[in-house]
């Protein structure tokens, strides 16, 4: 690099860095300690975001993400909309993606019907979507299996279209995964009431998941016929260091909390200022989103889209439940059923040693570690996860052998653990 292109680069992470320590004391005086954990932050983005404006304006950017909202085809698929109510009155949205009655059932089930005898329930593939998204995450996967299985999509509490939780803003009730767990059996007591279930999540979705099983063994041993676990832990996450040096680490673990609640307590000036930043948060997400630096520019914006969409109260209120979440032991109620296990190589949030730890648990499980993948590996990489999906759906008899699931290429650029 010569030394004028090394001095315009300085510069600009110095403008970068300068505007991160701006927007932080403004949050400071509106927030208290707030501010400083955004500096922190968003000094962690800013070096990315300086050689972006080194070549690109601030109202072409502005201009390129209108357009990129505008006409981007992800998170456009609906499905038929349904209402579960949790057990504290929380109004949980779902959508089902049905098929064709006697789609891929044998040739015994298509008699039965024909002489009015019931057929058996088909198979639904229930899918729980992570921290800070919703049900559109599963976009590419949603849209290779329609048509093929039956499948429900539905938004966490407090997330997308579901209602805010009623027991954390009337009761003050703090969030637990146990909750989420009991939240997932009333949407599936109301979209699949009967039949065999398979239940895949992503991240704060296999936590669940787990859950689920924790508290309803019953349910997982007469209908779950098969899981998936992508980028996800079964606990132990308070020692994740998202890739930051360990003072830093150390230093946002004991202040995280306290910021994330005094944020939570200033939701309307914290959303102005993080619009008034957007591009700093943009850097953050892709920075824990995703690994590989070709990523189509519509699927990065769509990511951003479905974090940014997440109120920060929200954010505030879902977030001391990750480091009490231990689930380790549920894992053995998945033992006598096909198991995937996911995850992203350079996944920063749940890291692949989580993803090994529950495969450790789960002997008979298919590991799947896909390289140059960060946290939101369906949307990275999605020809892998629906490649592993399809085969374990196959596996599990949820689908047949020659169904046409996707135009997606194979798992070859993924690593799977021999067993």
């Amino acid at each position: 690099m010569s030394d004028s292109r090394a001095d315009a680069m300085t510069n600009a992470v110095a403008s970068a860095a300068a505007s991160a320590a701006g927007a932080a004391g403004n949050w400071r005086r509106a927030t208290g300690i707030a501010g400083a954990a955004i500096g922190v932050l968003a000094a962690g983005a800013a070096a990315g975001v300086a050689v972006e404006r080194m070549t690109v304006g601030r109202t072409v950017r502005r201009k390129a993400r209108l357009a990129l909202d505008s006409t981007g085809p992800y998170g456009t698929l609906r499905g038929t909309p349904g209402k579960a109510y949790a057990d504290d009155g929380t109004e949980l949205y779902y959508e089902v993606d049905e098929v064709e009655p006697d789609a891929g059932a044998p040739p015994s089930a298509r008699r039965r019907r024909l002489f009015g005898r019931k057929a058996p329930a088909p198979v639904t593939v229930v899918f729980c979507h992570g921290y800070c998204l919703n049900q559109d995450s599963w976009h590419f996967q949603r849209a290779a299996l329609r048509g093929v299985v039956r499948t429900v999509h539905w938004d966490q509490r407090s997330h997308g279209r579901s209602g805010r939780g009623v027991a954390q803003n009337r009761d003050r009730e703090p969030l637990t995964i146990d909750r989420l767990g009991r939240d997932l059996k009333a949407v599936v007591d109301a979209a699949a009431p009967e039949g065999p279930i398979v239940l895949v999540g992503h991240s704060m979705g296999g936590m669940t998941v787990m859950a689920l099983a924790a508290e309803y063994p019953e349910l997982i041993a007469e209908r779950v016929v098969a899981t998936a676990f992508v980028g996800t832990s079964s606990g132990r996450l308070g020692e994740v260091n998202f890739g930051l040096p360990v003072a830093g680490v150390n230093a946002i673990r004991r202040i995280l909390p306290g910021v994330l609640r005094a944020l939570g307590q200033q939701a309307e000036l914290v959303e102005k200022g993080r619009r008034a930043t957007a591009e700093l948060f943009a850097g953050i997400i892709k920075r824990y989103s995703f690994a590989g630096r070709d990523i189509d520019p519509a699927v990065e914006r769509f990511a951003e889209r479905m974090i940014e969409s997440t109120p920060i109260d929200v954010v505030a209120e879902f977030y001391p439940a990750f480091t009490e979440h231990d689930k380790t032991g549920a894992l053995a109620r998945f033992r006598q059923m096909p198991v995937l296990v996911l995850a992203g190589v350079q996944d920063l949030v749940t890291p692949s040693g989580h993803s090994e730890a529950i495969a450790d648990e789960l002997p008979d499980a298919e590991l799947v570690l896909v390289p140059e993948a960060g946290h939101l590996v369906m949307l990275e990489h999605p020809e892998v996860v629906i490649d592993r999906l399809a085969d374990l759906l196959t596996r599990a008899g949820a689908v047949p052998a020659a169904a046409t699931v996707s135009s997606y290429g194979t798992s070859s650029s993924s690593t799977a653990r021999p067993r």
